[in-house]
């Protein structure tokens, strides 16, 4: 199975979900096995806590592929975010950077990717976030290379415009430096304001947008993340996930 295939979920879908263990049971139930962690479900400082948080996936059979979203600014207790990555298995660690201080956590983030074997990937956040906008991404993936990739939110990608933000016009614009994926997607109102929909509903062309990945040779980190409904996310996050294997021609859909 490719990367592009073998998607999971982002925790922060189910933040109003506290215990791991509830979280664990709610990804299975979506009929997936995978799991990327957010701050909202662990405290990625707190490394003893962090390894019985692991051994509640591991038992439940949901992997961790990935940690985030971190925002590095340069301090030394940020290695202790890939010292946790290691412990889950995970290779990748989703990031945000500041402008007041990316010069300084770049290089040290470099350092730490080498030392523990694990890509991070920039998370574009859309044009109010600094790492949102595609000439920032360049100067900071050309430093940041070839550790710190691009984390391609394909929601946050649109919300800078079509000119800019096509996440079809990124794929091939980034491709070989994509390093994970977050499935969104976004409707706009006539004041340019957003809401999340089931991904393959709204702007995003999903069906094509995977080929195009897939063609590249993705190998990085892929899931799929929905913020609204935070009371009761799993059933648009069950509809998410049949979209996304109705749009990679996953013909067992039978879990969901």
């Amino acid at each position: 199975m490719t990367h592009v295939r073998n998607f999971g979920v982002q925790s922060y879908c189910l933040r109003e979900v506290n215990r791991n263990e509830d979280v664990a049971d709610k990804v299975l139930e979506m009929g997936l096995s995978s799991i990327e962690i957010c701050g909202v479900h662990a405290d990625f400082n707190n490394l003893e806590e962090w390894r019985k948080i692991v051994g509640i996936y591991t038992e439940k059979g949901v992997s961790i592929s990935s940690l985030g979203v971190q925002t590095f600014i340069g301090e030394e207790r940020e290695r202790e975010w890939f010292e946790c990555a290691r412990v889950a298995g995970a290779k990748h660690i989703s990031a945000h950077f500041r402008v007041d201080s990316f010069h300084q956590a770049i290089p040290k983030v470099k350092q730490w990717c080498e030392e523990f074997g694990i890509r991070v990937g920039l998370h574009c956040h859309g044009g109010y976030k600094f790492g949102g906008s595609p000439d920032v991404i360049d100067h900071l993936l050309d430093i940041g290379g070839p550790y710190i990739g691009l984390c391609l939110d394909t929601a946050w990608a649109m919300q800078i415009g079509p000119t800019h933000g096509n996440p079809l016009d990124w794929v091939a614009r980034y491709a070989g430096r994509i390093y994970g994926v977050h499935y969104k997607d976004f409707v706009f109102d006539k004041r340019a304001m957003w809401s999340d929909v089931v991904v393959g509903r709204g702007n995003l062309p999903l069906k094509r947008f995977v080929d195009a990945l897939e063609k590249t040779g993705f190998d990085g980190m892929a899931v799929i993340e929905y913020e609204a409904d935070p009371d009761n996310p799993v059933p648009a996050l069950k509809a998410c996930v049949r979209s996304m294997r109705e749009a990679i021609g996953q013909e067992d859909i039978s879990l969901i």
